[in-house]
């Protein structure tokens, strides 16, 4: 009779998964491994300089071939350290007493080596420093045995270049192979030692990543490929500084912020000092206000700012007259203590003239003074008359034009462009200092999501009151939910300046394009650059260098798409191209 035997369902078990992950065979030459159509081959670092400067092991960490590397760090005991390096400092020492004995001209390795073994046991025993056993291990990966040794010789060529040996682990390749893998053993156990300095610049994660979930594309990080996305307003404060040399694209760079930025919602003010935000404003819709000599558009500087929902009118008053004795002090160029104290008291009578005064509660109803109220203020002053007549050229002479006349501005859109090229250059911080004021009086009024654009910023830091000003303002303006972007490529009179520094400490995120050889120094210094960093940006191109937000920093390719560069670029043979 027949008997059936019934199956039992297959379950899957341990062996199956070891069966799925690893290869279906490997093949062990001497000199590389075949696992699968993968040609492998394992090196060792076996020689160091005598120096590794930070940074060092990024080269080797992003090259874009496929490679795994695996660091080993093994504690070595102080007290056994000081007796291997006590023992080697002995025979070190003999050596140079025999050779001094033999009356042999001097070696200076010996006695280089001798002097970093005293300096290494002083630093042990003190506990400054610790001792390692180092082992890296680089494997190599590719789809032939042709590519592998081009690989090999790439890799060789790059760490030698730093004074970096490397060997293949030959013979020993199945030990090798198993020393990257993600099992924690060490299998080829070739130690190299290492104090604590050497040993910590070996840390591999050389970029943060900073993409996330909100905010804005930024560009891309040339460590890894991956997309900077990221909110400028999530940092403790949303104040940007942007550093770069003529033509790196420092302000195309901007523009593709803020065109990415109204997408989101946030509202934008520019200052712009060279019409190049012009296109974007009509592409976008948005109002461009020109401030000249001869323009229609004018802003008066005594306008009366309204009073945010829960601040005293009073205080608000007092801080206005504080800003606008800074701008007429610009004006008038540098005055004693006594016409400051004059200047004040004139400023307050000549709003007590229109009947403002700090008990004032309500501001929107009272028509306010203009500039040639405060002249005829101070002609009726004793020893006011010397400041009056210097204010003349900007109240009836040559720059009356902007300084004396209502505003007639319209400022409820979404994007704003206050543009001064056409201002003689001398008018050109007065001319800026009088819409920050405007601009800081209408982001306190309404609180809401903004970026305030300051392109050529050097301009004010030339001068002490528009730079207090501006200094003011980066510190403030995170409360109104306001982001300050600063742009500058005259980096020494930025950082000169007393509030240049102070800016920049107040400014989370920082963006820093192709530099001179002239001006790298300074910067390297302002923002604690390596050797690497230095180098990159001397030798960037256009729309490449470093990306600061907080803690996380990475070199960054700013790349727009089509349309975008069309709406944007400043390039004149584009410009030109697209003109035709």
């Amino acid at each position: 009779m027949e008997q059936f035997k019934i199956q039992q369902p297959y379950a899957a078990s341990e062996k199956d998964v070891k069966n799925v992950i690893a290869p279906a065979a490997i093949e062990n030459n001497p000199n590389y491994l075949k696992l699968g159509d993968k040609f492998i081959k394992t090196l060792f670092i076996f020689t160091y300089p005598r120096y590794l400067s930070s940074g060092w092991f990024n080269n080797v960490i992003n090259m874009p071939e496929l490679m795994d590397i695996s660091v080993f760090v093994h504690p070595v005991d102080t007290a056994m350290a000081l007796k291997n390096l006590r023992k080697k400092t002995a025979q070190i020492e003999a050596q140079l007493m025999e050779r001094e004995e033999k009356g042999l001209v001097r070696e200076p390795m010996l006695e280089t080596a001798y002097q970093d073994i005293e300096m290494l046991r002083d630093a042990l025993q003190q506990a400054q420093e610790k001792m390692f056993n180092v082992s890296v291990y680089v494997t190599l990966q590719a789809d032939s045995l042709e590519e592998l040794n081009k690989f090999s010789e790439k890799i060789n060529s790059l760490f030698e270049s730093q004074l970096i040996y490397v060997k293949p682990s030959i013979f020993q390749q199945i030990e090798g192979f198993s020393s990257v893998l993600p099992i924690c053993q060490d299998k080829l156990m070739v130690n190299t030692p290492l104090n604590s300095g050497p040993t910590s610049s070996l840390f591999p994660f050389v970029s943060m990543d900073l993409t996330s979930d909100e905010g804005i594309l930024y560009g891309i990080n040339r460590h890894n490929n991956s997309l900077i996305i990221f909110d400028r307003f999530s940092l403790e404060n949303a104040n940007s500084v942007v550093f770069a040399k003529a033509g790196s694209g420092k302000s195309f760079s901007v523009k593709l912020e803020i065109l990415r930025s109204l997408m989101m919602g946030t509202d934008i003010l520019v200052i712009d000092p060279e019409n190049e935000y012009e296109k974007l404003s009509n592409t976008v819709g948005g109002s461009f206000f020109k401030i000249s000599l001869t323009s229609d558009d004018s802003l008066n500087p005594f306008d009366i700012p309204i009073i945010p929902k829960g601040e005293d009118p009073a205080d608000v008053f007092k801080s206005h007259i504080l800003n606008l004795t800074g701008l007429v002090k610009l004006m008038l160029g540098k005055i004693t203590a006594e016409e400051d104290a004059m200047l004040d008291r004139a400023i307050t009578e000549t709003y007590a003239s229109r009947g403002i005064t700090h008990q004032t509660k309500d501001f929107s109803a009272v028509q306010p003074p203009l500039l040639e109220d405060l002249q005829t203020v101070l002609q009726n002053m004793e020893g006011g008359r010397s400041l009056a007549e210097r204010l003349y050229k900007f109240v009836s002479g040559t720059y009356a034009g902007f300084t004396n006349r209502p505003t007639n501005i319209d400022i409820k859109n979404r994007l704003i462009v206050f543009s001064v090229r056409d201002l003689e250059e001398e008018l050109r911080p007065i001319a800026i200092y009088m819409v920050l004021n405007f601009v800081w009086n209408l982001i306190r009024a309404e609180l809401k999501k903004r970026i305030l654009v300051i392109d050529e910023a050097w301009w004010m830091m030339k001068y002490p009151d528009s730079a207090s000003f501006l200094f003011s303002l980066a510190k403030r303006c995170r409360k109104y939910y306001l982001g300050l972007t600063t742009i500058t490529q005259n980096v020494a009179d930025f950082l000169e300046s007393p509030y240049g520094r102070p800016i920049i400490t107040n400014s989370s995120l920082q963006l820093l394009l192709k530099q001179s050889p002239s001006e790298i120094e300074s910067v390297a210094k302002t923002f604690n650059l390596s050797e690497a960093e230095k180098q990159l940006l001397l030798e960037a191109n256009v729309g490449e260098g470093l990306f600061f937000a907080g803690l996380k920093h990475a070199a960054i390719q700013v790349v727009p798409s089509y349309f975008e560069n069309k709406i944007i670029t400043t390039n004149p043979e584009e410009i030109l191209e697209m003109d035709k």
